[in-house]
């Protein structure tokens, strides 16, 4: 699976994010998007996942064909800051609904992904009753565990504590592998093994 970016740019009325970028994203590597808050890695992962159309320049994708825009939904999984998880479902009930929609990474099921999270005495807890570490816990569980060739973090281990990054580390470990990873980050502990990096302030 890969992506790739021809002179792609991005503004917000007249100011432009970035611009000039070109590059490709292939499957099985792991890309570190850097820069500070503000700079624009978040609009750059929203035009990557189909979220945002560029302003100029062309964005593809592709498998063993071409993939239109409109169904790359179908490839990815993304956990960010700004995709909020519905309050007044239990645990149980936010994975069920979310894998109506995509399938489970090979081996998994719901209860297994419960303990991966470690939250078996929550399962049935409205996820409104959460703490922000256990819903971003929760956050990074459903991307990384589901069966899609790309997954998306924007910063990662926001609201985590120490264990909690060490927890997301080992998600990385064991389901990041053989599937092209992007990351949005500031902190270098969320992408530090990534083999590459991409800074947002080189396309402004």
């Amino acid at each position: 699976m890969n992506i790739t970016l021809q002179n792609v740019g991005r503004r917000f009325n007249k100011e432009w994010i970035f611009r000039n970028l070109s590059t490709e994203f292939t499957s099985g590597n792991s890309y570190a998007i850097l820069g500070p808050n503000g700079s624009g890695k978040s609009t750059l992962l929203s035009v990557l996942t189909g979220s945002l159309s560029p302003s100029e320049g062309e964005i593809s994708f592709s498998d063993t064909k071409e993939i239109a825009i409109e169904n790359i939904y179908k490839y990815i999984s993304l956990a960010a800051p700004y995709l909020e998880l519905v309050e007044t479902f239990t645990l149980k009930e936010s994975i069920d609904f979310h894998f109506k929609f995509k399938n489970f990474a090979q081996g998994l099921d719901s209860k297994k992904l419960i303990t991966i999270l470690g939250l078996e005495k929550a399962a049935n807890k409205e996820i409104k009753y959460f703490s922000s570490g256990m819903k971003q816990r929760t956050k990074l569980a459903l991307a990384c565990c589901t069966d899609t060739p790309i997954l998306f973090l924007d910063e990662p281990t926001s609201n985590l504590d120490v264990q909690g990054i060490n927890w997301y580390r080992e998600l990385i470990e064991n389901f990041g592998k053989d599937r092209l990873t992007i990351i949005g980050s500031n902190q270098i502990q969320e992408y530090d093994f990534c083999t590459n990096q991409i800074q947002i302030s080189d396309y402004k």
